[in-house]
């Protein structure tokens, strides 16, 4: 099915600087995207390493957290920590600073099996997984393929039904792309087949929700189900957009997100990562049209009206205002990098540096 048909961002509330709204389209579930200048740093600027990941996420996650407790989503918690990646994720804190109670937290690991060089599966060699009956699993987790995801699941799924217990609903926080949306669908569908009170998934995307890259790109060094950006089928939240735009190069950057896990506990992974993606460009840059780039990235043509612009971006319900002082901030951001016409080598030379100087302070970068 396609999904994202003319799928709208509907604003729910904002407040204190954290904004919430949701997706309306034709779903089975509820699809959320919330943002805050916290998580719009930590999606711009990959010199966000450490704990300070898992800080970034804690008072967006808190403010949603509060706003499915109000509307009765939540039911007896059990958290599922899905060991690496997801433990960025402030699930527990989340739900202390909300007075919401967890009942009990679930463990599971998910690692990649090879056969030589080949991923050939993923395999749970560790879990230690609780009941919590007619519950709520709460969990997050970075939904890119969704392999994980899936894997996961149906291990929680195929444990309750061991124990003859049923799960009420599940609520994710995920800093995803559009699998996420067809995986909980398809769940949803499944899991209706054995228990047909289910009430679904409710999906809260940070910053938006995002476009997977499903090959090379326009820079023809993007990696197929892994990398996000905004792209086509991407949704995102105003002002997440309003303050990448208001800077020059976070549009440019190899992925929103980049490695979660080894961004959180293996740095010295993660700044490899970042400076191979900009040396790659470098090395690249006289063979990749900028402008192309882009709308790549955007997810639309750079020469574009105001009406065509809002439907693309899923926007109409968005204030007229808001949208007109948006789209004029594309235009002129378009603008200048037309007039300045800086080259992708002399960006990619200025993250370098950038990059490495601010790495400094955890390890040292050569």
């Amino acid at each position: 099915m396609d999904y994202f048909n003319d799928v709208q961002l509907k604003p729910l509330f904002n407040e204190g600087g954290i904004s919430f709204g949701e997706l309306e389209g034709n779903f089975k579930n509820h699809y959320y995207v919330l943002s805050d200048p916290k998580i719009a740093k930590l999606l711009n600027s990959p010199e966000v390493v450490g704990f300070d990941v898992y800080k970034a996420l804690l008072p967006a996650t808190s403010a949603a957290l509060r706003y499915f407790s109000e509307q009765h989503f939540l039911h007896p918690v059990n958290i599922l920590t899905i060991l690496r990646g997801a433990l960025n994720y402030p699930m527990e804190e989340g739900c202390y600073s909300q007075s919401i109670p967890v009942h009990d937290i679930s463990f599971l690991s998910c690692e990649r099996v090879f056969d030589g060089k080949e991923i050939v599966g993923l395999d749970a060699r560790y879990s230690k997984l609780a009941v919590v009956p007619d519950g709520t699993l709460l969990m997050g987790d970075i939904i890119a393929s969704g392999e994980t995801l899936i894997y996961c699941l149906n291990h929680m799924l195929d444990f309750y039904k061991q124990h003859d217990a049923r799960l009420k609903n599940i609520l994710a926080f995920t800093i995803g792309g559009t699998r996420a949306v067809e995986i909980a669908e398809e769940m949803t569908e499944k899991i209706r087949c054995f228990w047909p009170e289910f009430e679904g998934f409710n999906v809260a995307f940070y910053g938006g929700m995002f476009s997977c890259y499903e090959n090379a790109g326009v820079a023809g060094i993007q990696i197929k189900n892994i990398d996000f950006y905004w792209g086509e089928k991407g949704i995102v939240d105003p002002e997440y957009r309003r303050i990448t735009l208001s800077q020059r190069d976070p549009i440019f950057e190899k992925c929103i997100i980049y490695d979660g896990g080894a961004r959180r506990y293996e740095i010295n992974e993660h700044i490899g990562e970042v400076l191979e993606y900009w040396e790659a460009v470098r090395e690249r840059s006289g063979r990749i049209d900028i402008l192309e780039l882009l709308a790549e990235r955007l997810g639309h043509p750079l020469k574009i009206s105001l009406e065509e612009w809002i439907d693309a971006n899923g926007y109409r319900y968005l204030e007229k205002d808001l949208c007109e002082k948006l789209y004029q901030q594309e235009q002129d951001y378009i603008r200048a990098l037309k007039e300045e016409a800086p080259t992708l080598k002399e960006i990619a030379e200025g993250r370098i540096a950038e990059f490495k100087e601010a790495l400094n302070t955890y390890v040292s970068v050569r």
